[in-house]
């Protein structure tokens, strides 16, 4: 029977779906957002009566300037004295101009302030979001993401995100409310004029749709390129060592030339889409000056019109129209951005959390270590099981010893053990408990883990062994080094248990990092432990440096020892034996060679492989 069908991946969001969900992101911070728009309208306010009063004061000139002009109309029907002079006039509406463009400027100040505020704390709380679901989430997710666009969802799609926000919506509402606040004061200045000037507006709202919908793919599939070039950069540091010994420097720097002039090429269509969809929607605003300085001069010399609180307003709103009107280019390209970057970040924050904790957890604070597998079958892909039906008991304190072929199904196995997955059929108890009934963190505090490649920290040599319980002593911390025979090197080091390793452990060698791995498990004081495959990337001598500290750190504890070398299951208690997902032999190390069945030929050939290992050196030695 094959087992259950793992999750599958959640459908891709519609536009709908994700605008909903950006417009919940703004709503989770209407306060900072109310504040920046408030601010935005005040300058719209200010840099309209601002133009008003620069108006004003043209009309007081040409009143002064052209005799029988009509006076100039002062707004709420006020009027200075008779007694000020025309000097008095001007500098007076020079005052009220200078006035408002101070409160302009500081405005704009507070403006660019409560814009950053809001920026960096989205930004950050965002983040603080994502990081955290990763953290949740279950190795299934990290199987089908690669780690440089997990990466890249943090650090740069979150800022898209913030950009919909504050480039989007925040720029919307400011536009929508200055076009209206324009369009009424054009209306209150001259109806016809204003209808004719704005005809040209329908076309602009049609080809922003038409460029929104035209980009977006384009943007999907430059994100896409994005990670590739990312994973690309990652890889090779990583593997600089490999780069370098094969002397693939130049071929690794075409393939990296060749990530970038991808992206070059995709961003260029997007740009070209843009430069050609810009001087089109600048030309329809044109239309609307022509049509102002036909119509409008018309109207000023005809005396229907004001030159100053008329003509040169208008003219000034016209232009501020257009450029708010243009601004629709901007926010079409922002959209398209911010949907593509922001389907990334949904995806995280929506992928189901498989890996729960019960509602009703069973208690656990030190396991016995009784393990026990019940026809367990388990699939990381629907139809393709690794796992069928495994069924075995550990007794407290036993070792056990895991070997199959790649893929047999050892690891997962034991993934088993710690819920990094969970079964899809059948159980695994721990004191007689299925494993789904206690506390991830209660689960996992009771078993310590060594990988085969096991990851530190650029941290202290400290730091890395307390890692799982960073309120040890240094005591504790020494003491869990010496049962790990990590003691006499730590000592070496410069600042022995405060010196820092670098990145990956690179300044210490893979004997010593597997030690301060096992250090790091036995600190936890775990009653059962799991080393996968602990000695496989070692040379024989650091195997041997390892082995002796696996036998201590195996010693009253329920051990699982995955690895394909002999000389290490040979210490083991009984030692299981995968073939495609299936147990195929079990028994100790003595029983399996009788049996002259897979153990068994592993056996023979690492034997044929020791010998022929040892003749050169018995040959150097005579």
């Amino acid at each position: 029977m094959l087992p259950d069908a793992p999750p599958a991946e959640p459908a891709a969001p519609t536009s709908g779906e994700l605008l909903r969900r950006l417009f919940g992101v703004a709503w989770r911070f209407r306060g900072p957002c109310l504040l920046v728009l408030s601010l935005n309208v005040a300058l719209v306010v200010l840099n309209l009566a601002s133009l008003s009063f620069t108006g004003l004061g043209i009309d007081v000139l040409r009143e002064v300037l052209v005799p029988g002009t009509p006076p100039a109309l002062w707004p709420g029907g006020w009027s200075p004295p008779s007694s000020w002079s025309a000097h008095s006039v001007i500098a007076f509406v020079a005052g009220l101009v200078l006035i408002f463009s101070a409160l302009n400027a500081i405005t704009k100040y507070l403006t660019a302030i409560a814009s950053a505020h809001l920026s960096q704390r989205m930004v950050i709380s965002m983040r603080a979001e994502v990081y955290d679901k990763l953290q949740r989430l279950s190795f299934r997710f990290f199987d089908r993401h690669n780690s440089s666009g997990i990466i890249g969802r943090v650090a740069a799609d979150v800022q898209a995100i913030r950009q919909f926000v504050d480039g989007v919506i925040l720029k919307v509402l400011t536009v929508l409310l200055s076009l209206a606040v324009y369009m009424g004061y054009m209306l209150m200045l001259h109806v016809p004029l204003t209808v004719a000037c704005l005809c040209s507006s329908p076309f602009l709202w049609w080809g922003a749709v038409w460029f929104s919908r035209t980009v977006r793919p384009l943007y999907l599939r430059s994100s896409e390129l994005g990670d590739d070039m990312i994973a690309t950069l990652a890889e090779n540091v990583q593997g600089i060592q490999v780069v370098k010994g094969f002397a693939r420097e130049p071929e690794e720097i075409a393939r990296f030339a060749a990530a970038n002039d991808q992206i070059r090429t995709q961003k260029f269509d997007i740009f070209r889409r843009l430069s050609f969809y810009q001087p089109t929607m600048g030309f329809l605003t044109q239309i609307n000056q022509l049509i102002l300085i036909g119509y409008g001069g018309y109207l000023v010399i005809e005396g229907q019109l004001p030159l100053g609180t008329g003509m040169f307003v208008f003219a000034n709103l016209i232009s501020e129209f257009a450029g708010n009107v243009g601004q629709i280019v901007n926010i079409a390209n922002t959209i398209q951005a911010s949907f593509t970057a922001s389907e990334r970040v949904f995806e995280v924050l929506d992928a189901p959390i498989e890996i729960n904790d019960p509602e009703a957890p069973v208690p656990l604070h030190r396991a016995q270590g009784h393990i026990r597998f019940e026809d367990v079958s388990f699939a990381y892909h629907p139809g393709e099981p690794v796992l069928q039906l495994i069924s075995f008991d550990v007794q407290p304190g036993e070792r056990i010893g895991i070997v199959g072929e790649t893929g047999a199904g050892k690891s997962t196995l034991l993934s088993l053990i710690t819920r990094f997955y969970d079964v899809q059929q059948g159980r695994v108890l721990l004191d007689g408990v299925d494993v789904r009934q206690y506390r991830l963190g209660d689960l996992r505090r009771n078993i310590g883990l060594v990988f085969q490649e096991s990851f530190l920290f650029s941290n202290s040599v400290a730091a890395n062994i307390a890692f799982g319980r960073p309120n040890a002593t240094l005591n504790d911390v020494q003491r869990a080094a010496e049962l790990a025979s990590a003691a006499e090197f730590i000592a070496e080091l410069p600042k022995g248990y405060e010196n820092l390793i670098g990145e990956h452990g690179s300044n210490l060698s893979g004997g010593q990092r597997q030690r301060l791995a096992i250090a790091r498990a036995l600190l936890l004081d775990p009653p059962i432990l799991i080393l996968d495959d602990a000695t496989a990337a070692v040379d024989p001598e650091t195997e041997h440096e390892i082995r002796t500290a696996i036998d201590t750190a195996m010693q009253g504890r329920t051990t699982f020892v995955v690895s394909g070398r002999v000389s290490t299951l040979r210490h083991t208690d009984r030692i299981l034996v995968l073939h495609h997902g299936e147990i195929v032999e079990a028994g100790t190390h003595a029983e399996l060679l009788t049996m002259r069945g897979e153990y068994f030929h592993l056996s023979q050939l690492q034997t044929v492989e020791q010998a022929w290992t040892d003749e050169p050196l018995q040959e150097s030695s005579r």
